[in-house]
């Protein structure tokens, strides 16, 4: 996508995500619920599991999940160094692809404010 201005993604993201919790709120709150549930601390830390989402988001090349985790990652204490290694990880599982999404993740975390 080589998104330029994260935050007026993010933005912008976000208000389609409200328009669209409205329009199915049950499932939604469901959703919600998973994502809590799925990112609080356990074995794994909160940090390292929002590490695990930017990954995914990398090889499934989803510009608005590089934005969602890559912010979520810095809130929970993620450095530049972790993202990028994240970002090798990435690029292990998803090749080429992920290398161009890896960029963009990059650039997205260093871009959000906390």
């Amino acid at each position: 996508m080589a998104e330029t201005d994260w935050t007026a993604f993010t933005d912008q993201t976000n208000r389609r995500m409200a328009e669209l919790r409205k329009a199915m709120p049950e499932p939604a709150k469901g959703f919600g619920a998973l994502a809590q549930s799925a990112i609080a601390p356990g074995v794994l830390d909160s940090k390292t599991k929002e590490l695990i989402a930017l990954a995914i988001g990398i090889t499934a090349r989803c510009d608005g999940c590089l934005a969602f985790h890559a912010k979520a990652a810095k809130k929970h204490g993620a450095t530049r160094d972790e993202v990028i290694e994240t970002i090798a990880v990435a690029l292990y599982m998803g090749g080429g692809p992920s290398m161009i999404y890896g960029a963009e993740a990059l650039s997205c975390f260093d871009a959000l404010a906390d």
